[in-house]
């Protein structure tokens, strides 16, 4: 009997290919996020940025409780409470501004108020407006400039001609025009105006001339991204205009989103300075980055401390803030990434 080829055949068994070896940890390639997460921590300038600014906004939200435990409030003149603070002429007796134990920055000039608790103040009303006016001016570049962007056609025509007027006005000088006529408005000639009207009328000014130069690059960059295959797919496969603008552009506009934020943020805070500084605005006795610098202004010749604090504070806040949006922009741009 013969036998069979397969039987005579001396075939070696064959292992199944194996997969290949998974990264250490159990994770693929990492995400945008990480990367740029990566690549901020590796600069040292960032970092820092990141924590002056950190303890900055601590500063001003913890501002009550600070204040209560420093034992100070800002509006109590305790020059002129307690004989032997201030000399015949309102300036402080002790050296440097009055620097001492009991006033940690010092006292002010002539009202004798403690700049300590003055500049905790002053830090948390000048980063409450200017917080709240970038959260609206991105809030509203988004919605102009993406609805621009996507519809094109007219609605573009229409936006990208307003864009254009806004940003050829002046934009301080159209602050300080413009803030009188809206309170002359809302407020009686003959009354004073609440602090709480300040600064929404304040806030309002700045977002209402402030949102075009966000919108004009996201309408750029949405008239990019509407031509890529992901959002025509998207529009083959039926999904709406909300589906698309949610899901497919807006999470590819979150970087310039958020570095614009970044830049946005100390520029309305030197502009609220610069507006207060100029009497428009917050004013005495309510504290202010501003307000203190005018004041200091007024008497640096006799006591140069009083602006020194509020002076350096807002330039190492601003400096730091814009160390961490050129950090923030460094780490986010795909360009660079390793």
């Amino acid at each position: 009997m013969g036998t069979s080829p397969a039987s005579t055949t001396d075939t070696p068994f064959e292992a199944p290919p194996t997969a290949p070896p998974r990264p250490a940890g159990g994770h693929g390639t990492s995400s945008p996020g990480r990367i740029a997460w990566r690549r901020f921590r590796r600069d040292r300038a960032g970092v820092v940025s990141a924590y002056v600014v950190v303890l900055f906004f601590a500063a001003a939200i913890a501002a009550p409780l600070i204040a209560k435990l420093y034992g100070k409030n800002p509006y109590t003149t305790y020059g002129q409470n307690q004989p032997g603070l201030l000399n015949q002429f309102g300036f402080p007796v002790a050296p440097n501004g009055g620097v001492s134990g009991d006033f940690w920055f010092g006292i002010e000039p002539q009202l004798g108020r403690d700049v300590f608790a003055l500049l905790l103040y002053g830090i948390r009303n000048s980063l409450l407006i200017a917080t709240v006016t970038t959260l609206l001016v991105t809030g509203l570049g988004i919605v102009v400039g993406v609805t621009a962007g996507y519809l094109g056609g007219r609605v573009d025509n229409v936006v990208g001609r307003i864009v254009d007027i806004l940003l050829a006005f002046p934009s301080t000088l159209f602050f300080i025009a413009m803030w009188p006529v809206l309170i002359s408005i809302l407020v009686a000639p003959d009354e004073n105006t609440p602090t709480w009207l300040t600064v929404v009328s304040l806030i309002s000014v700045m977002t209402a001339f402030g949102w075009a130069p966000i919108a004009r690059l996201l309408r750029g960059e949405v008239l990019a991204l509407r031509e890529r295959e992901f959002v025509e797919a998207a529009k083959v496969t039926g999904a709406s205009a909300a589906r698309i603008v949610f899901r497919e552009l807006l999470p590819n506009l979150w970087t310039p989103v958020l570095i614009q934020a970044t830049l946005a943020l100390p520029m309305y805070v030197t502009t609220e300075a610069a507006l207060a500084f100029l009497g428009v605005g917050l004013s005495d006795p309510t504290p202010d980055w501003g307000v203190m610098i005018q004041r200091g202004a007024q008497v640096y010749q006799s006591d140069i401390t009083y602006m020194l604090f509020p002076g350096l504070s807002m330039v190492i806040f601003v400096i730091a803030f814009n160390l961490l949006g050129d950090s923030v922009r460094d780490a986010l741009d795909p360009k660079t990434r390793r």
